[in-house]
């Protein structure tokens, strides 16, 4: 889910830096200036004189020395703490000016933490008592600037009103930001054009990091003052699908950046200063990109959500979106309902409406007696009255959630301690229990409640959490009866989520939280109102001009928890669960959402057909065929009117052939190598070919004239495909290539150009690759008969599986992605699960099947034969064989309503195949 990406995504930029250093080790709203190679010195000048080299950072509030040795803790000294800073072997902290070279900084102090001993994620040892530490810098220049700095940080920390420290550590940071600039060096080519640059941070959960965020024609930069964790991070513009304006802390100056289309995970989260610079840097995106998809209204997704098109999972994520919800901001959570109530049970009933919560009613009401105690508390309360003390979601809650896999975010938060062990997450019957008894506890669930990653449940970092009064450690979380597993929990909670209860009320938790009862005299009515500091528009930090207070309510903000923004004003439908019931459940990242209502219709309306051809595929008959080749077909594309038929061949040439006149009208011959596969872009205006000369080939159709040639590979390419603006080569090289379309207007040409964005490397020759259907996963296929399924979000390995000996003819993901089915040059057909990798179906032909089509449980393939095979998946069987080419069939095409089919041959044929119900 949405954390876990995000702390994965953490990892690689640590692993990147190859450091123990991250901002959770710094406080809430602490800033990481400045860093020096430095040795931390122990009784200097004596015969037990010890040197330990690693980094001295500096920071607004701290000192921290991270020693290159893993074994040696981290080192955090508070400024606060500090009673003397200074050049090391001089007569007072005040004399740091003198000109005597010394490269030592000595630092007197009372309090110390020792973190991370051993790498050891583990609460902070502190040790008290006055001590002096001395470190040496490799530059021995710099220690005047160094001790400088560190005794105005000093001077800030130890301001008695918070308000002031905060605003003369903010000014220290604006001086530091308004010395600097963006590096012009770090730009990707040096043809590219600056349009703006400005101040911002860049926010993950817990912490922000300031810097410098620059804008070019082609690339969004954000370069950190600090250089950490890398020196600069880049988003290519063309690859952005969604943007989003944010609140942060209530107020208009987020902004989020998304490069896939179906995921809670942003690529960056930036908070800026000024409001201006946020909106200009958004309208910028937005207007520059020409693929760039508008913001979908919540109404659009409800109206996709009642047809069946969107889970109730999904939906959920898309509301959680629109509402300001972002897995980088703790404080806006995305939130999720409880939706089971029954954890004592050995089995889990969910045909029984009392097995589920009352989505009609928010966590405080559910108990009669605690809500009645709090009416009554409610009815003598001044104004502004609110029904509970605490927030449904907070930074608190996630972490609650989460502990075992963001530890060190708890020990952020927490300042270096866990939760005492009687009150962290143990157990959901216990969770569920104190949300429905506590007198202060109200909290919903988060995504991953839903998801597929169990390890938020299992505390596999072997923490230690603490013991209980019982006696036992805090280890695992405690599953209710009817769980056998993690995995077992979640797979129950995500059936009782998109359950028919669930999906028939719903819409009452929605209008608790995102709609028409989240405010007003509607959420009194339904005991919905919470602190007015947790909705928006409560308080306008920029009039309250006691800075003491303004930091006490920003600090209140971000730690008791936001209200999501409100989507709806008037009471959200009821989805209609008859048309539900038919369709396939689906997880968010796996499923493609048409764009416009057009296509929505064609959808809503060929369903019912696609299920019923599948239901009758083995009544396939021949329609017609024709002989086009002079050698074997190896690729088939048609026009989305279906008058036009493009085909390639061994033989070098594509073909194009009307269905209208039974004629072949082109035939088109690029270069003296075999053409490998064929596609056609969107619009049908342009065809691609791929060939065994390295090369892909774009050849018009309306002008009847080559368009240009990507060379893009050193060996023959044998498969592409194509998805929203970007190119898939497969080749022989051992390479998998993804392209990124330039638009004709950015070129200044009408020739197609590409850049490239990823290359999948593989260890031997690549014959076949498939997409799903949202464009984020791709699978390929080798000649040694290892099949790869890719994460294209991260162009990195999901999962690697030998499961053919010989070569991988074809492979495709299930609609719902959940399945990839392959089939190679030993005659089996392999069903592999997405999510784990593993083999879970094989069955064997009797000849090799050379390419395929499916529904998810039932293929329709090719054979080496030449006859049309039907298998039933889910039955373990093949249930009919139907004659057709003379040698085998080597691809194969189906149409969006399932009922036409096109076959390719060995034997330099073209047959059309009809349904016959």
């Amino acid at each position: 889910m949405a954390f876990i990406r995000k702390k994965r995504r953490e990892q690689q930029l640590q692993l990147y830096s190859r450091e123990r250093f991250s901002l959770l080790l710094l406080n809430l709203e602490e800033y990481y200036f400045e860093q020096h190679t430095a040795h931390h010195i122990q009784h200097k000048g004596t015969h037990k004189e010890r040197r330990d080299r690693g980094s001295l950072k500096i920071c607004s509030k701290s000192v921290i020395f991270e020693p290159d040795a893993k074994s040696q803790p981290i080192i955090k000294i508070p400024l606060r703490d500090c009673l003397k800073i200074g050049k090391h072997g001089e007569n007072g902290a005040n004399r740091h000016f003198a000109k005597a070279k010394s490269g030592g900084i000595s630092l007197l102090f009372s309090q110390v933490f020792f973190i991370k001993e051993h790498n050891i994620v583990a609460p902070y040892k502190i040790e008290r008592g006055r001590m002096e530490y001395v470190f040496e810098l490799d530059v021995p220049g710099k220690v005047e600037d160094v001790v400088e700095t560190l005794l105005q940080l000093h001077r800030a920390s130890c301001l008695d009103k918070l308000g002031d420290q905060t605003a003369m550590i903010t000014a220290i940071l604006q001086s530091r930001l308004a010395r600097t600039s963006f590096d012009k060096n770090r730009f990707q080519n040096v043809s590219e054009k600056l349009h703006m640059e400005c101040k911002a941070e860049m926010v993950t959960p817990l912490v922000t990091n300031p810097g410098h965020v620059c804008i070019t024609d082609t690339t969004l930069y954000f370069q950190p003052l600090n250089g950490y964790p890398k020196p600069v991070v880049q988003i290519t513009l063309q690859d952005i699908c969604r943007i989003y304006k944010r609140r942060h802390g209530l107020m208009p100056l987020g902004l989020e950046v998304f490069c896939t289309e179906n995921d809670l995970c942003s690529d960056i989260y930036l908070k800026f200063y000024d409001p201006q610079d946020r909106d200009e840097l958004y309208f910028y995106i937005a207007t520059y990109l020409e693929h760039h998809v508008a913001e979908r209204t919540a109404e659009s997704y409800m109206l996709q959500w009642q047809r069946g098109h969107l889970s109730n999972y999904q939906y959920l994520l898309h509301l959680n979106n629109l509402a300001d919800r972002s897995c980088n901001d703790l404080s806006q959570y995305p939130v999720f309902p409880w939706v089971i109530s029954d954890y004592c049970s050995s089995e889990l009933d969910l045909s029984n409406p009392g097995t589920f919560r009352d989505l009609g009613k928010p966590v405080g009401a559910l108990n009669k007696e605690r809500l009645e105690r709090l009416l009554a508390r409610y009815q003598e309360m001044p104004e502004p009255k609110f029904m509970y003390g605490s927030h449904y979601s907070s930074p608190g809650y996630v972490l609650f959630y989460l502990v075992r896999i963001a530890p060190e975010h708890m020990l952020c938060l927490q300042n270096g301690r866990f939760d005492n062990a009687d009150r962290m997450f143990n157990s959901i019957a216990e969770t569920w229990k104190n949300c429905l008894d506590g007198a202060t506890d109200f909290k919903e669930l988060i995504p991953e409640f839903y998801g597929d990653d169990v390890s938020f449940l299992v505390n596999s970092l072997k923490l230690d959490l603490g013991k209980r009064q019982g006696g036992q450690m805090v280890d695992d979380v405690e599953l209710p009866p009817w769980a056998r597993s993690p995995e077992d929990f979640l797979q129950k909670s995500k059936e009782a989520l998109e359950s028919d209860y669930v999906s028939e009320h719903l819409h009452e938790w929605i209008d608790l939280v995102f709609g028409y009862k989240q405010k007003g005299s509607e959420a009194v009515g339904a005991h919905n109102v919470f602190h007015p500091l947790t909705y928006e528009g409560g308080v306008d930090l920029n009039r309250i001009e006691d800075p003491d207070e303004k930091v006490a309510m920003l600090t209140q903000i971000l730690e008791f928890g936001q209200t999501p923004k409100q989507l709806f004003v008037t009471p959200h439908p009821q989805r209609i669960t008859e048309k539900f019931k038919s369709l396939p459940q689906t997880s968010c990242d796996n499923v493609s959402i048409s764009d416009s209502p057009g296509e929505e219709s064609f959808e809503d309306l060929t369903e019912e057909s696609k299920k019923l051809a599948w239901n009758n595929i083995a009544k396939l008959q021949l329609h017609e065929q024709h002989k086009l080749h002079k050698k074997a077909v190896t690729g088939i594309a048609v026009s989305c009117n279906g008058s036009s038929v493009f085909t390639t061949s061994q033989d070098y040439t594509l073909k194009m052939f009307s269905t209208e006149s039974k004629m072949l009208q082109r035939s088109i011959s690029f270069s003296d190598l075999a053409l490998s596969s064929c596609l056609l872009l969107p619009g049908d205006a342009t065809v691609i070919s791929s060939s065994w000369d390295n090369n892909v080939y774009f050849y018009s159709i309306a002008f009847g004239r080559s368009q240009g040639t990507l060379m893009g590979h050193h060996d023959a390419v044998s498969k592409i495909c194509w998805h929203d603006n970007r190119l898939y080569s497969a080749s022989w090289d051992s390479t998998v290539k993804v392209w990124s379309s330039v638009p004709a207007e950015m070129t200044g040409t009408k020739r197609h150009q590409f850049d490239l964005l990823a290359e999948l490397e593989h260890d031997v020759s690549v014959d076949t690759i498939s997409l799903n259907a949202a464009g984020t996963l791709l699978v390929s296929g080798t000649k040694e008969g290892t099949v790869t399924i890719w994460d294209l979000t991260t162009a990195t390995i999901l999962h690697q599986i030998p499961c053919h000996s010989g070569t991988v003819y074809d492979t495709a993901f299930s609609p719902d992605s959940r399945h990839v089915l392959s089939t190679g040059e030993d005659s089996c057909v392999n069903v592999i699960d997405v999510q784990t990798g593993m083999l879970i179906s094989s069955m064997t032909s009797d000849k090799p099947q050379r390419c395929f089509i499916w529904d998810g449980n039932t293929v329709l393939s090719g054979s080496q034969s030449g006859e049309l095979l039907v298998w039933d998946l889910l039955g373990g069987k093949l249930c009919e064989r139907i004659q057709g080419h003379k040698g085998a069939v080597t691809c194969i095409w189906m149409n969006e309503q399932c009922s036409s089919i096109i076959t390719g041959g060995e034997d330099r044929k073209i047959m059309f195949w009809k349904l016959q119900y």
